[in-house]
């Protein structure tokens, strides 16, 4: 049976911190990297494209053979609405109906697994991994130096600070 794993995130930007919870991942055939479009607590975020075109950067610098963007978050998009961790797992299923799924958070999302909708279901239907970053680099840090001109290419990889330059993003 193929395992697959599903790890979502704002992925505003990818840093060094989700490359080091995705190589804690190898053991899983198919890592699907799934950007959310709508945040479910209204966090406010970089446009959708732009980040999905950061994260396919970021899979090329990484370069580990099991990873893959995943737009099914677009597939489920209905304006003014969150798309659910409970909708984006049934529909990779429907798409894999062979295989083993597993989600993917961190341990900051895990402490508020509870407040999923459908968290009952999700832990009875699939698999739950909370998976701590090994390098505490966050989005928010490559933000903030962004906004001070300072340098970012210690917080994610090579093509997505350069994306992020070239296109004089979070200023």
């Amino acid at each position: 049976m193929r395992k697959i794993a599903v790890f979502g995130s704002a992925f505003n930007p990818p840093s060094l911190g989700h490359k080091s919870v995705l190589q804690s991942l190898s053991h899983f055939d198919l890592v699907l990297i799934v950007p959310s479009i709508a945040h479910a607590w209204g966090k406010t975020m970089l446009n959708y494209e732009k980040r999905c075109e950061m994260v396919q950067l970021f899979i090329n610098d990484v370069q580990l053979p099991n990873l893959e963007l995943s737009t099914v978050e677009k597939d489920l998009f209905q304006p003014n609405e969150s798309v659910t961790t409970y909708q984006v797992l049934k529909k990779t299923q429907e798409n894999h109906p062979d295989a083993d799924i597993t989600f993917v958070l961190g341990p900051d999302n895990f402490v508020n697994f509870s407040k999923f909708f459908k968290a009952e279901h999700i832990l009875s239907t699939w698999s739950v991994l909370a998976c701590p970053e090994k390098i505490a680099i966050r989005s928010t840090d490559i933000r903030n130096a962004l906004e001070q001109g300072a340098p970012i290419s210690h917080l994610t990889t090579t093509s997505v600070a350069r994306y992020l330059m070239e296109n004089q993003l979070y200023r």
